[in-house]
């Protein structure tokens, strides 16, 4: 049981100065509310658009439950499971396409940032 409770995104510099759009969801998945946050960058020789979320270690049930809720929440709001992978460190990483993206615009928080930064970072 997923409950999307709120959410927004931002445009922000990284680091590296790319153009970041960070997805910021409160959700509450099977009676656990959490705070998740996806960010998207352009990555590769193709300029892909590909968000990354890791699962917080300190959350109820630890890393792997808290990957599951996430993983659950991405897929009731955008219609479509995001991949996971475990790391050699022990940390596990959701990575979500352009296909999710699209799924987010379906939203009215998130859609004006999305359009904004898909059009900043386009080719």
């Amino acid at each position: 049981m997923v409950k999307a409770i709120d959410g927004g995104a931002e445009l922000e510099e990284g680091e590296s100065g790319k153009l970041l759009l960070r997805i910021r969801i409160t959700a509450e998945v099977d009676g656990v509310r959490s705070d998740y946050t996806i960010t998207y960058g352009r990555y590769w020789r193709k300029n892909a658009a590909v968000g990354f979320a890791v699962a917080r270690v300190d959350a109820p049930g630890g890393r792997e439950t808290d990957a599951e809720r996430l993983v659950a929440a991405i897929k009731a709001l955008t219609g479509r499971k995001p991949k996971v992978y475990q790391k050699s460190d022990g940390k596990i990483e959701i990575v979500c396409t352009r296909a999710h993206l699209e799924g987010f615009r379906r939203f009215a928080e998130l859609a004006d940032a999305i359009v904004k930064w898909l059009e900043e970072t386009g080719r």
